[in-house]
């Protein structure tokens, strides 16, 4: 922990020193909620989100804040590394044009409803009313990367293994899950005069309520559904290297961990509801991914078990300008010289693919380097190739 902040009811434990005003006054929201609970944790990849920022860590009492986990409900990162070593350039750039073809990219989906028991088990979609409402849409979701920040990327470890990493969440079925309970949340709160102004965008449920449950429950098919969803794409993307390098390579098992969900968990010694919003688990042995940006490396890790974060760490880079700012001020062919001076194809093209430079990241690098006591690095990751949706 690098800084901490204790003129709020609750103190803000930050594992960063530079931090926008706009995500640290959402602290400071966070920090005087009746029901939160011990303290604040900021991961140092935090910077401003909706209601809460995206990096942060927050512990309720029998509360669950919709907007305390977001709309990509479920998105995380998977990874798989190879026994397969050496590929060309113009290798690279055939698979990845391959994996274009299987993988519909941005609002993009399959024309065709994909095959149905690849969606979650174990989940009574009668009872689930937004699911309910969205599952067929979300059959032709399922193995889309959709867009912004979520990626595919092949990348290779400091033993020359090949690695595939992918960047992806619960498409619109997240969003409809997540907007719904958050303006049930609202309207409520309205109802009982919650002292909490909407302004702070911080609605809330109490967990053991009919809604509260509901939410719950909805959310946690949202997290099923985008792990269904990164595992179909790597499926396919495997298919595609097994076609290309037949009998070259085996793939281990494959790394999986979400960013943005709420679990009840137990954090001296009391039950609650610790929200992860671009933050990722990070308990003693847990093996964790923390993903660059375009052009820079990323890391598998393995959480230390930090109390004093809540068991998580970082789950990026984090965004240093927004994404239309990117766009105005940064140099396009600087960007891409940058990229291809390091040898990683990549989709940089136009001055709207900007908001997805490194430049509008963090540096990885001060970022782990700011959580040595979150976590330990296993594999250092070098990027070769990049699919931005």
């Amino acid at each position: 922990m690098l800084k901490e902040i204790t003129s709020e009811r609750l103190p803000i434990k930050m594992w960063l020193t530079d931090i926008e005003e706009g995500a640290l006054q959402q602290a400071r929201n966070l920090a005087n909620l009746p029901f939160a609970y011990q303290h604040i944790a900021l991961m140092p990849d935090c910077h401003q989100g909706f209601g809460m920022p995206i990096g942060g860590v927050l512990a309720l009492e029998d509360i669950v804040i919709p907007n305390a986990v977001g709309v990509d409900i479920g998105c995380g990162m998977c990874a798989v590394k190879t026994t397969l070593q050496d590929i060309s350039v113009p290798r690279i750039k055939e698979i990845m044009s391959e994996i274009r073809t299987v993988t519909p990219l941005g609002f993009k989906h399959h024309k065709q409803p994909q095959d149905e028991s690849r969606m979650p088990s174990g989940h009574d979609i009668s009872a689930l009313r937004v699911v309910g409402r969205e599952y067929i849409n979300a059959l032709y979701q399922l193995g889309t990367l959709g867009g912004g920040n979520h990626f595919i990327e092949l990348q290779k470890d400091t033993g020359g293994n090949i690695w595939i990493m992918i960047h992806s969440g619960s498409r619109n079925i997240g969003k409809q899950v997540a907007d719904y309970y958050n303006r049930l949340a609202i309207s409520l709160n309205e109802k009982w005069k919650s002292p909490i102004p909407r302004s702070a965008q911080l609605a809330w449920l109490p967990s053991h309520s009919m809604e509260g449950r509901e939410y719950m429950n909805e959310m946690q098919y949202c997290i099923d559904f985008a792990f269904a969803n990164r595992k179909l794409m790597m499926e396919r993307t495997l298919e595609i290297f097994s076609k290309n390098f037949k009998g070259e390579f085996n793939a281990f098992p494959m790394i999986n961990i979400a960013h943005n969900y709420a679990a009840e968990e137990k954090h001296f010694d009391k039950n609650v509801i610790v929200h992860r919003k671009g933050a990722t688990l990070a308990e003693k042995g847990t093996v964790g991914i923390i993903p660059g940006s375009q052009g820079t490396h990323s890391f598998i890790v393995k959480g230390k078990g930090n109390p004093q974060s809540f068991n998580s760490c970082s789950h990026g880079a984090g965004r240093v300008m927004g994404r239309k700012q990117a766009q105005r001020t940064l140099d396009l062919q600087k960007e891409i010289k940058r990229l291809n001076d390091m040898g990683i194809v990549h989709a940089l093209r136009t001055p709207k693919d900007l908001d997805e430079a490194a430049s509008a990241y963090k540096n990885i690098d001060t970022v782990m380097q700011a959580q040595q006591d979150l976590v330990e690095v296993v594999e250092r990751l070098q990027p070769l190739a990049v699919i931005k949706g």
